[in-house]
């Protein structure tokens, strides 16, 4: 006869998970009075959409990004005339504001202004495709060995004075690759890939190493999301495999408008973010500039690389809500938004709430109709009626030191 005992059952303790992001291992490159990589906070960017003629107009741009966040500014350099502007610009914004990080984008055979705005900012941002521009022929097959060296030596020697700039004068370079405008010879060798897209920005950074330079940045952007996950993952394979540790900027390109672009642009650079890949960043909408900032702040918050305005916790709202959830995230948002470093949760009911918000600072919890319950982390304080929970929260956050008038 079968004896049957009773389990025993081990008490043990619960597993840890890590949930912290850890960042790739990079180089810090100075651009002016920023740090990128080198373990530095991910830095936010964006572009003016101003002509760099206008003077006046672009140093409003410039100033209106700056202060809302932007923490480098990008300025289009078409021509020489341009760069000539961006020097009286710089200047008149050192006399009239203050330093701000300036990056100068040069296109299409651009040695000459590169050599130019060299001197008046703090990073050149040239585009490998179109630098030394290869006219396409219609009748080509393939491109021989020979003729890709040539060509590659006609960049070396395009681009060397422009390192040779930059080296001895202390700034930085951005390699961006763009996925829409890879050479043509990239096209012929890798195809239009993540692999061409890569190895166009290794024989740009391979030119600059042999002259001794390596304050490098590196984009490979695309407009397509896969294809922007794969180069930037192909690329930090390639450069762990080359010893190479230059910093990552990140970005989909062309991503739209609305919410549509705020998606795409958030599903690229968070995943990537989250894998530890990437320094920098900039959201590419189709709208003004200033509308960017907010949603590249939103993405470093919510994953935990930044703390840079109040994190609000919500549940979605159910049948056992005793409040207008919408209404009152709206008005405790409305009260709080201009604090930093702090989580408040605002909780329908008392089912899930404090629960689900035990790692907010506090917490305002519908309990009873007619009644809020306010909380400082698990702990409940006190209840007020629900016509003076905002002001309630507010005195609460006063009481502990941790306000700030607007």
């Amino acid at each position: 006869m079968q004896t049957l005992t009773k389990p025993t059952t081990t008490i043990s303790s619960p597993p840890s998970f890590d949930t912290t992001i850890h960042r790739r291992k990079t180089r810090p490159v100075k651009v002016g009075n920023v740090t990128i990589g080198g373990g530095y906070p991910v830095v936010v960017q964006s572009m003016i959409n101003e002509d760099t003629l206008d003077i006046e107009g672009s140093i409003a741009a410039i100033r209106r990004l700056h202060s809302i966040g932007c923490e480098i500014v990008r300025v289009t350099v078409p021509s020489m005339a341009h760069a000539v502007a961006l020097g009286q610009i710089k200047q008149k914004l050192i006399g009239t504001y203050q330093q701000v990080p300036l990056v100068a984008d040069v296109h299409h055979n651009g040695m000459k202004i590169a050599l130019e705005v060299a001197k008046h900012v703090d990073k050149v941002r040239i585009n490998p495709g179109l630098y030394v521009f290869e006219k396409p022929k219609s009748d080509r097959t393939e491109y021989t060995k020979a003729e890709f060296e040539e060509i590659g030596e006609k960049i070396r020697q395009t681009l060397a004075p422009l390192v040779i700039a930059l080296r001895d004068t202390g700034k930085a370079m951005r390699i961006g690759v763009n996925h829409g405008s890879l050479a043509e010879r990239m096209l012929f060798t890798y195809g239009d890939t993540p692999a061409g897209m890569v190895e166009s920005a290794i024989e740009f950074i391979k030119i600059c190493e042999s002259l001794d330079f390596r304050n490098l940045v590196i984009s490979l952007k695309a407009s397509r999301v896969p294809v922007m996950l794969a180069a930037y993952r192909l690329m930090v394979k390639r450069m762990h495999e080359l010893l190479m540790d230059y910093p990552l900027h990140l970005g989909v390109t062309e991503a739209g408008d609305g919410e549509y672009g705020r998606i795409k642009s958030t599903a690229g650079i968070a995943t990537l973010l989250a894998d530890g890949i990437g320094d920098t960043i900039r959201v590419s909408l189709t709208e003004a500039p200033e509308k960017e900032i907010p949603v590249c702040y939103s993405i470093l918050q919510a994953l935990g690389l930044r703390k840079t305005m109040v994190e609000y916790v919500a549940c979605p709202s159910c049948g056992r809500t005793l409040f207008n959830l919408e209404e009152v995230l709206a008005s405790v948002r409305e009260a709080t938004k201009h604090l930093t470093g702090l989580d408040i949760a605002v909780m329908g009911c008392i089912v899930n709430g404090p629960g689900e918000m035990a790692d907010a600072d506090y917490g305002y919890v519908g309990k009873q109709p007619g009644y809020i319950s306010l909380y400082r982390g698990r702990e409940e304080i006190k209840k007020v009626p629900e016509s003076s929970g905002v002001e309630e929260l507010i005195n609460l956050i006063k009481a502990d030191g941790r306000w700030i008038d607007p």
